[in-house]
């Protein structure tokens, strides 16, 4: 039943009630008096009740039109609203303008919230997504980003840092720093940088942090520049501080290989230069008196000069493939000619040691693509150490074989020499190593073996490797792929 239909009930019966107690006041009328009380009263009754309904009604449905018109102008939204009229009698026009008023208020805050929502939730997606791409950007980067608020939580964290750290930098979120730092150190580097609470400067501190190494439980220590910043807050305190850990243990290594080679280089340049310097003032001395010496001095000045010229060729070819520039021309090669011409080249050396140079090559075919020239440097190198380090009446055998899983010819040259100490083999590569107790037994640069592995692995993509047993003599082998794969530059 509708509200206006109640409220007109409610006032019928009140007003009946009203008329019943009149009734009883009325007594005192004389044509009343005469009646029967309950009849007095029933007539009383019903005739309030017809004048209160003929009056009340008409005004209850007008009430229920204006209230069912308002709320329909209230439930009314986008298109559907209409302008605002006021219906009803004119005693009740006020009352209606003071709700459309108060709904049209309400309407227009309501209307307002839901931009300023809207707008909140387009911001809080921006945020979002640009939050999504910081976190992508520090994944990617190879620092350590590690970023506390002012109570010490972590509240953003990169992988770098979790795995420099040891921890699981999806955990580690908002959560006390020291429950997954374990380096003391450096969570007081965090909080003494906090306190500061400089704004201006940025502090920089060299730290060193033992992390795994990747096999097994290992673990090496690096070295790291840990860069620390305040972050300041809406109220301009510290909001938190930014640590951010760049791994220097690369960087020093380069710098001490730089320096260590200058080193050695100049050691290496300066032993041919100070015996071609001292033959020379002996001539200019006149201290050869006679042809025989004279041609003897120029006899070792040429074999300086010509060791001079191989170190500093053999120097610039390891710098230029290291550096990529070397570009090599890909041929077929034959690898049994190759070693063919290397145990010709150095057979009279051998024949005066009284060292047998032997070759066993597969009765296959064992040609390559690759340099020619190289690949005849990096045989003649292997056969001449092995001539060099073995001891007279010995032998040297060079061998040569197809490997067929690998698609590759492995060349292998064994000797019956000194062989090569266990603390030495990892080093055997290097540029400028030499065994230190074999360096009397053989003149070279230590440059030989380096070269041979940059024109093997970097120039034609094979493997070089050695095996030796000290006093047993050593094997050093190459594997050459028979088909380069792409053509590209070294």
């Amino acid at each position: 039943m509708r509200a206006g239909k109640i409220a007109s009930l409610c006032l019928v019966l009140i007003v009946a009630a009203v008329g019943a107690v009149l009734s009883l006041l009325a007594t005192s009328l004389p044509w009343l008096a005469s009646m029967h009380p309950v009849l007095r009263l029933c007539l009383t009754f019903l005739g309030l009740a017809t004048v209160s309904a003929a009056i009340l009604l008409p005004l209850g449905t007008t009430l229920d039109r204006t209230v069912a018109r308002l709320r329909s102008y209230i439930e009314a939204t986008g298109t559907e609203r209409r302008t605002a009229t006021f219906w009803g009698p004119k005693w009740a026009r006020p009352i209606t303008r003071a709700l459309i008023g108060a709904v049209e208020q309400f309407r227009q805050r309501e209307q307002m919230l839901t931009n300023e929502l809207r707008e909140v939730q387009i911001r809080h997606r921006v945020s979002e997504a640009e939050r999504r791409q910081i976190e992508s950007v520090l994944h990617v980067l190879r620092d350590a980003v590690l970023v506390t608020n002012a109570f010490g939580d972590i509240v953003i964290v990169n992988e770098a840092a979790g795995r420099i750290l040891g921890f699981d930098h999806t955990q580690a979120l908002h959560q006390p720093l020291e429950q997954f730092v374990d380096d003391e150190c450096l969570c007081q580097l965090i909080n003494e940088t906090a306190e500061t609470a400089n704004f201006a400067d940025r502090r920089h501190v060299e730290h060193e942090i033992s992390v795994p190494d990747g096999q097994g439980d290992k673990e090496q220590t690096l070295l790291f520049l840990v860069t620390l910043a305040c972050l300041e807050n809406h109220k301009r305190e510290v909001g938190g501080v930014v640590t951010i850990l760049h791994d220097l243990t690369r960087v020093r290594e380069i710098s001490q290989m730089k320096t260590d080679f200058v080193s050695k280089a100049s050691h290496e340049l300066r032993t041919p230069l100070s015996s071609i310097r001292a033959y020379v003032e002996m001539l200019v001395d006149g201290e050869a008196t006679d042809e025989e010496s004279r041609q003897e001095f120029y006899r070792i000045i040429q074999n300086e000069t010509e060791r001079l010229g191989r170190l500093i060729d053999n120097m610039l070819n390891i710098s230029r493939i290291e550096a990529g520039i070397v570009q090599i021309e890909r041929e077929n090669v034959d690898i049994k000619h190759l070693i063919t011409r290397a145990i010709d080249t150095l057979e009279p050396e051998a024949s005066q040691k009284q060292i047998t140079l032997n070759s066993k090559m597969a009765e296959v075919d064992l040609s390559v693509e690759g340099d020619c020239d190289m690949l005849f440097q990096v045989v003649l190198n292997l056969v001449s150490n092995a001539v060099k380090y073995t001891p007279a009446g010995g032998r040297v055998t060079v061998a040569a074989d197809s490997d067929n899983l690998t698609r590759s010819v492995v060349v292998s040259v064994s000797d019956t020499g000194l062989g090569i100490p266990p603390d030495a083999i990892g080093k055997i590569f290097d540029k400028f190593y030499r065994v230190e107790n074999y360096k009397r037994v053989a003149k070279g640069t230590g440059l030989g073996l380096s070269l041979c592995k940059h024109i093997v692995e970097t120039l034609h993509h094979g493997q070089v490797g050695v095996e030796s047993k000290l006093g047993m003599g050593s094997k050093f082998w190459v594997t050459i792929p028979m088909r380069y794969a792409g053509s590209q530059a070294a």
